[in-house]
């Protein structure tokens, strides 16, 4: 048993990730996508901001699930500088739907078109290396990635995740 302990204790920090172990966000700030009204947005005109990025789908259920709560988060947080990003994981031959789309589920924040393909490289590069949605990074002011979550999250996990950034 004591070795048992032993050994936990000496893999245990193999496990925790430290801020050093996050990936870089240069490539999300890189990148110039559509918006889903059509005009071309720099993310690099995002630097110097608190950021939210949630990677998203029309047909992904738990995505419609937390737009509601970006949707909330970013009216109480704008005052204090927090920008939430939606990039839609789906291509711009389908700008019509996505605007529609956004409409309907009242989403108030920068929602660009990322396209199939390059999301799930930009994902993967960003540490989602499964590739699936929704998927969700904070990024501090500095542009330093301080957080991400595979998997939906509710109102309260994404105030707890915004929080030390702002």
């Amino acid at each position: 048993m004591k070795r048992l302990f032993t050994a936990l204790l000496i893999a245990l920090p193999a496990f925790a990730a430290s801020a050093a172990d996050l990936p870089s966000a240069a490539p999300l700030f890189a990148l110039t996508l559509p918006a889903l009204d059509g005009q071309s947005v720099a993310l690099a005109s995002f630097k110097g901001k608190p950021l939210l990025v949630n990677f998203w789908a029309r047909w992904c259920g738990p995505c419609r699930k937390e737009i509601p709560d970006l949707a909330a988060l970013q009216a109480k947080y704008k005052g204090r500088g927090l920008v939430i990003i939606g990039i839609a994981v789906e291509d711009a031959d389908k700008r019509d739907h996505l605007r529609e789309f956004g409409q309907a589920y009242e989403m108030n924040y920068t929602s660009l078109i990322g396209g199939s393909e390059a999301s799930i490289a930009l994902m993967k590069a960003l540490g989602n290396s499964k590739a699936g949605l929704p998927f969700t990074v904070v990024i501090d002011p500095d542009g330093r990635i301080h957080s991400s979550a595979l998997g939906a999250m509710d109102q309260a996990a994404m105030e707890d995740a915004v929080r030390p950034i702002l």
